[in-house]
């Protein structure tokens, strides 16, 4: 599996040469609109930085044989749009050729009250990557590479740092940080504490593949 982070939560994930994409939203607009021979796209959320619906057009015309997978919310958007999609929400499987995609969890994490309080699926991509979208959902299954966020406004440090050792993965990565200036704690805290917990703490470059070997 490589992954390439191309911003914020937006990942390009290869596996054996099926090409994933996470999250298209606002702040990867001009990095996702180039992508070609996609076939999947993971939609978490309705929220802009996570879904930009434009910017999913333009890639959506570039990869016109692309599946969308997403939650009931997400689809309602979608389906007004003309935007084809298949449903995955909590403890629903489905899977592209002999990749799994498993969902798991139902409602963003509170930023105030039910401001923001949208439907949230994440992904646990080929048994291997979990991508939770905006919340501290703890899938029923083993997470080998967590998409770990660190930053947002229904968030603190702490709190993605308890989240990954709640999830006990054998790796993790930074993503919801494409609002920061400047990265600061939100990855220096959890590099420390993480590492010290046995986490292995990857701070992958923008635009560059990471390779992940079983």
């Amino acid at each position: 599996m490589t992954i390439t982070k191309l911003g914020h939560c937006c990942l390009l994930i290869d596996v054996d040469g099926t090409r994933i994409l996470t999250d298209p939203g606002l702040f990867t607009t001009e990095e996702q609109e180039t992508l070609e021979d996609l076939d999947l796209l993971l939609i978490t959320h309705e929220h802009t930085d996570h879904l930009h619906v434009e910017s999913l057009k333009k890639v959506l015309a570039k990869n016109p044989n692309a599946r969308v997978v997403t939650n009931t919310a997400v689809g309602k958007i979608l389906r007004a749009e003309g935007i084809t999609f298949d449903v995955i929400e909590h403890s629903q499987s489905t899977s592209i050729g002999s990749i799994s995609i498993d969902g798991f969890g139902n409602e963003h994490a509170e930023i105030y009250g039910e401001y923001g309080r949208v439907q949230n699926t994440g992904f646990l991509i080929a048994d291997r990557l979990f991508v939770p979208g905006d919340a501290f959902t703890v899938p029923g299954k083993p997470v080998e590479i967590l998409a770990l966020p660190v930053a947002g406004p229904w968030m603190k440090v702490k709190e993605a740092i308890d989240y990954a050792l709640a999830v006990k993965s054998k790796l993790a990565f930074p993503v919801h940080d494409g609002m920061l200036t400047s990265f600061g704690s939100a990855h220096s805290a959890p590099e420390k504490f993480l590492g010290e917990a046995g986490i292995q703490f990857i701070i992958p470059k923008i635009g560059q593949p990471t390779e992940f070997k079983p």
